[in-house]
């Protein structure tokens, strides 16, 4: 049952059917072979969006939608720019610093390559870094959405696996602190080895100009995950807070929003949320047939027949969910493989908001990897580039996300010890 399911779907991928429509039929065509019941479908779609945790996921689409025409985004770019721009390779740091501030207001990788893709991409080519990589790095740093607090993947990922959205948010923090780390020392050494790229030089005043501007916007990441992590708000109404922020910063502090911008946004955000929420739906049948068909326990008497070691299973689910981030949507895969592969984690011992943590990591990578990746499709339409220039120009990059996510699955403390600091858990 669960390879039929499997085919249908990995065919219908491969001719180019979108994935929550191959997906879809997959899921129909198995009930119908197997003759079970379609009531399995409204009863499935029904359980997996009645969650008041997964009411954050529109709000926060919307208030990523909001930044972006708000002019949050220039005023963080020029803030980053005004601090890191002096070093070597600067705007590369300045794209990862940005990445991160916008990131953790938005929680989405497309927000962020259509929100400062644009922006970071411009800044870097008329400063004489080659297109190909300034494009790499934009599509890079997006990944530090999904691990950055506020992530929507990573509250998705805590609601499938009913560990603390709170706690995994957190978790969140190690694991960016590492890309973060590993991506500017892998722009520095490639700028200084190639030349790319001018150093961007600001006076003091300017310095203090931009910062003093950028305080509103920057003010935004910090209100929210204080308010979360200190238990004042939940993870959905802090969701709430971004989105009543950041139509107070977009329409009355930098007067760059309209009312005749707000249509516009709605619309935006129920598109991306439609999507999000379909596929989210689709994929918990395609979960619960794989429940009843026994794959857990066929995966997990295969993981344990290679060691019953908890690093040596974290190693090796850690290598099957990068492959399958590169030809899965996330989010759906999040939804199928937390199921499938909980049963696996609880019984080695692997503390459940650690695997959490790690398998979004794992999985992000999905996003800026052929072939699916929309990160990766959004940042090949903003530079102009083709998604071959895109990838090959990032091959150095995947290299540090490998080794931090070998990291991850070997020292749990990574992601553990922010929890306990920050939650007291």
């Amino acid at each position: 049952m669960s390879y039929t399911l499997i085919a249908i779907f990995s065919v219908l991928a491969l001719l180019g059917v979108p994935l929550a429509v191959s997906l879809g039929i997959g899921v129909a065509v198995t009930l119908v072979i197997f003759d079970l019941p379609l009531s399995l479908v409204p009863q499935a779609m029904y359980t997996s969006m009645n969650s008041f945790v997964l009411v954050a996921v529109p709000l926060f689409i919307l208030a990523g939608n909001v930044m972006s025409m708000g002019g949050i985004a220039d005023r963080i770019f020029a803030a980053a720019d005004s601090v890191v721009g002096r070093w070597r390779g600067g705007l590369g740091h300045v794209n990862v610093v940005a990445s991160t501030i916008f990131g953790g207001m938005s929680g989405s990788s497309v927000a962020d390559v259509g929100s400062l893709g644009a922006i970071e991409i411009k800044a870097m080519t008329d400063y004489k870094y080659p297109r190909p990589y300034a494009a790499a790095i934009t599509m890079v740093t997006s990944v530090l959405s999904s691990v950055v607090p506020p992530s929507i993947i990573m509250i998705i990922a805590a609601a499938t696996a009913g560990v603390s959205v709170g706690g995994a948010l957190a978790g969140g923090i190690g694991p960016a602190v590492l890309f973060i780390a590993g991506f500017m020392a892998a722009n520095y050494v490639l700028s200084v080895r190639h030349g790319y790229g001018t150093v961007s030089k600001k006076s003091k005043r300017e310095v203090a100009r931009c910062l003093l501007v950028a305080v509103p916007a920057l003010g935004a990441p910090v209100i929210i995950l204080i308010s979360i992590f200190s238990g004042v708000v939940t993870p959905t109404e802090g969701a709430g807070l971004a989105v009543v922020y950041s139509l107070l910063v977009g329409f009355v502090l930098y007067r760059e929003m309209k009312g005749r911008d707000v249509p516009t946004i709605l619309i935006r955000s129920g598109v991306t949320t439609g999507t999000v929420l379909f596929i989210a739906m689709v994929a918990s049948i395609a979960a619960y047939i794989f429940t009843i068909d026994g794959l857990p326990v066929r995966i997990s008497d295969a993981v344990l027949g290679i060691s019953e070691n908890p690093m040596v299973v974290m190693l090796v689910i850690g290598v099957l969910l990068v492959l399958i981030g590169t030809v899965m949507d996330v989010i759906a895969a999040i939804l199928i493989l937390v199921p499938v592969l909980m049963p696996t984690v609880e019984q080695v011992g692997i503390d459940p908001l650690h695997f959490v943590v790690f398998l979004v990591a794992c999985l992000s990578m999905g996003l800026v990897t052929p072939p699916v990746g929309v990160a990766l499709f959004a940042t090949s339409h903003i530079s102009r580039l083709s998604i071959e220039r895109v990838a090959s120009a990032s091959r150095w990059f995947y290299v540090v996300m490998i080794v931090v996510l070998a990291l991850l699955a070997v020292v749990p403390q990574v992601t553990l010890w922010p929890v306990e600091f920050l939650t007291g858990h």
